[in-house]
């Protein structure tokens, strides 16, 4: 059984291509870094996986559940009162509805999420009052109160603090031992190796498999062209930044 299908998926923007025939088989307790450079298509297939935007053809399937999709931390308007637990109890409005009050399993999932976080001491906290990895951390917190099978992350940890993202990255991993699927994006080939598979996008896929098949000098040049370096045996990415006019 697949946690997540997608065949002969396309997506088009105005005449222009965003996504084309895309094949993708997805298994359930794995992981799957989207790597690409800007333009290839990622944000786009998140977008289709969540159900936030219709394919133009082909079919996109997650099997058996709406999953949870975390976008990248963002500057919070000031006049918007939102505390952190908050933010986190919004995750879990899909299952429970707007008007339902919650119940003990409501609290403990956002409860647990906050604690898996480090951020309980923060609940009471102003969401724009944080910095941004902190800001990040309640986004990632109430996609896992959401409970979901399937969790979306687009470009979970760039620009982050280093103890945000080696919280985030340790969540990632207990999500997939606790049986759940993680899709993420990224530009950063380290963080696409930590994953089961990795898929290379360039408008199509232009390779999908393990982390050691797909991200070969070969691959990365054909999708990259020259936008990445060679320092010893490391191969480092030369286009690290990112914009979502459906990357």
């Amino acid at each position: 059984m697949q946690s997540i299908t997608t065949r002969d998926l396309e997506v088009r923007f105005a005449g222009k291509t965003a996504l084309t025939g895309l094949n993708l088989d997805v298994l359930p307790a794995t992981s799957l870094a989207v790597i690409g450079p800007n333009g290839s298509g990622k944000s786009t297939l998140l977008n289709v996986l969540a159900g936030t935007l219709d394919a133009t053809s082909g079919t996109a399937t997650t099997h058996g559940c709406t999953p949870a999709y975390v976008l990248q931390s963002t500057v919070i308007d000031r006049s918007l009162p939102i505390t952190v637990r908050d933010t986190v109890s919004l995750g879990r409005y899909p299952s429970v509805g707007l008007f339902r009050r919650f119940g003990a399993a409501d609290r403990s999932a956002v409860d647990d999420a906050l604690e898996r976080l480090d951020i309980a001491d923060l609940a009471n906290r102003q969401l724009h009052d944080l910095s941004g990895g902190q800001r990040q951390r309640a986004l990632v917190a109430q996609g896992l109160a959401q409970d979901s099978a399937i969790l979306l992350l687009d470009e979970p940890i760039i620009g982050l603090d280093l103890p945000s993202q080696k919280v985030i990255l340790e969540v990632i991993e207990h999500e997939v031992a606790d049986g759940r699927t993680v899709v993420l994006t990224t530009h950063d080939l380290d963080d696409a190796r930590r994953c089961n598979q990795v898929l290379l996008l360039d408008t199509c896929a232009v390779a999908c498999g393990t982390p050691d098949d797909v991200l070969t000098e070969e691959h990365l040049r054909t999708a990259f062209g020259g936008r990445f370096i060679r320092v010893g045996d490391q191969l480092i990415l030369d286009d690290p930044h990112h914009h979502h006019d459906h990357d």
